[in-house]
């Protein structure tokens, strides 16, 4: 009985002694940030959000409290940046001051803070530095980057002849192309679009990726704690990432064995020479860990993301028929019927590479960025943001700018064509984000939607199984991510 008791007074003072102190934080810390909503003590803005679609939410704010506002998920304040100029002065003129990454209790606990992602600092600048040298072409052994990619254009190619033009939903062929490019740049060689290995590998990497875009994930980010005491889909997430860590640690051990200084294969080759060539210092950033962290960034970064804006193209291709058409005229124009497309045939092919901007553009792929952190105490616009802090740049507010693009809301690869139909560049092209830590695969990204879209509309006509007009292309996930629909469609070949 008297236990019960004291448990209860326990809990009663633990709850008032964290409501006190998060008034307190919450007060104090309000003094000299940017304005924004009245929290709530302990779950601070959070009921005032649109959990399943924080953008729009954050957009409808920056209408109250202008470009520069602070929201408090949970008991932590974090600063909005909304609109193309705030986002360029935090993320690209104070590019060093922003560069941090805010710390994810999911992550941190799948130790992902040692690849490139979620790492910070002295680490953070190593490991960003090598996967950009080495994701450039350099040193990746014979065949070029460009190379790995045209070989898997043919064989998402073959892949695609296989379904002999009856209806079936892309999505899961166009997840295996971009995955089995990651897949030939880390351990050498693709798989088969069959192989039991290969479709477990990516199973996983599927259903994580579901996982943190749940509500329940980031809660379990704002609420830490209930990782500990509670169950729930946030342990499977930890177990998958369990068999991913054995099956990368497994590959490395054979790369060790088959190593050739002199002639590294791919990514894992590349890492280990520069392992072996920092044996000496105590201080190296390059160990095993760091290897596993990395090599999952590049999988976690480098498959979703590709292959739903291939399957979001594919859509807004089937619902816009013109725009294909003109597509494919310049295709059969530049490149014919039967040359692998190439990177050089960019430049020639001004409307087609508008294409591939528009629907990078239109589709908003991560609406809020990847938060980041700031590195010290910095004065932004007459506001004093403590070190650490968590900023969050909306990439929509640049990307759906009506300044910019005369009818964002819109589909059309107009808005990156002159009055000759030359391409035209702008600076609110930012579906990579900006600064310091823009995505660090965006040439492979880049390079693998224009190859990749090039070759399927080569050879290859879209047929919708409904009219072009009811063609629904709203996002159904609108959480750290925008996914399109499922549908179906044929490719018939040409």
């Amino acid at each position: 009985e008297k236990a019960s008791m004291d448990l209860v007074v326990v809990l009663v003072l633990s709850l008032s002694f964290l409501l006190l102190l998060s008034l307190w934080k919450q007060s104090h810390g309000r003094r000299r940030l940017p304005p924004g909503p009245t929290p709530f003590p302990i779950l601070g803005n959070i009921l005032q959000l649109d959990v399943k679609d924080i953008s729009t939410s954050l957009t409808n704010l920056s209408k109250v409290y202008g470009p520069v506002f602070t929201v408090y998920l949970g008991m932590e304040p974090t600063v909005v940046m909304h609109g193309y100029e705030a986002v360029k002065e935090a993320l690209v003129d104070l590019g060093e001051e922003f560069s941090g990454r805010t710390n994810f209790p999911v992550t941190a606990k799948l130790n992902q803070a040692s690849g490139v992602i979620f790492s910070n600092g002295k680490r953070w600048k190593e490991m960003r530095r090598f996967s950009l040298m080495t994701l450039r072409n350099f040193g990746m052994g014979k065949r070029s980057i460009e190379e790995r990619v045209q070989e898997e254009a043919r064989c998402l190619v073959e892949e695609l002849r296989k379904t002999s033009a009856s209806p079936c939903d892309p999505t899961f062929i166009l997840a295996c192309a971009p995955s089995n490019v990651i897949c030939s740049v880390i351990f050498q060689n693709r798989f088969d679009y069959r192989d039991p290995k290969f479709l477990n590998l990516m199973g996983k990497f599927n259903e994580n990726f579901k996982i943190l875009n749940s509500p329940w994930l980031q809660f379990c980010n704002i609420f830490p704690i209930l990782m500990d005491y509670l169950p729930g889909s946030h342990n499977k997430v930890i177990k998958n990432f369990a068999e991913i860590r054995g099956y990368i640690l497994e590959k490395i051990k054979e790369h060790q064995e088959s190593l050739d200084i002199n002639n590294p294969r791919d990514f894992i080759d590349c890492f280990l020479i520069k392992m072996e060539q920092e044996n000496n210092n105590e201080q190296s950033e390059f160990t095993t860990e760091s290897l596993i962290g990395t090599i999952t960034d590049l999988f976690v970064a480098g498959t979703e993301t590709t292959s739903t804006t291939l399957r979001y193209g594919l859509l807004l291709l089937l619902k816009h028929p013109e725009v294909t058409a003109k597509v494919q005229e310049e295709i059969e124009r530049v490149i014919g019927r039967h040359r692998s497309p190439c990177m050089q045939d960019r430049s020639r092919m001004p409307y087609t590479d508008a294409t591939v901007h528009e629907i990078q553009r239109y589709i908003d792929l991560i609406p809020n960025n990847v938060p980041r952190a700031t590195t010290c105490n910095i004065k932004f616009r007459n506001y004093l943001i403590p070190k650490g802090t968590s900023i969050i740049a909306s990439l929509t507010s640049v990307l759906y700018d009506d300044k910019e693009f005369s009818n964002p809301q819109t589909f059309d690869p107009g808005h990156f064509l002159d009055d000759r139909g030359n391409f035209k560049k702008s600076d609110y092209f930012m579906p990579f984000s900006a600064g310091k830590r823009m995505c660090v695969g965006e040439g492979l990204a880049r390079m693998e939607l224009f190859l990749f879209l090039t070759a399927i509309l080569q050879k290859f006509t879209l047929k919708s199984l409904v009219d072009p007009r009811d063609v629904d292309i709203t996002p159904v996930f609108k959480g750290f991510g925008h996914v399109p629909p499922l549908y179906q469609l044929s490719f018939i070949p040409v």
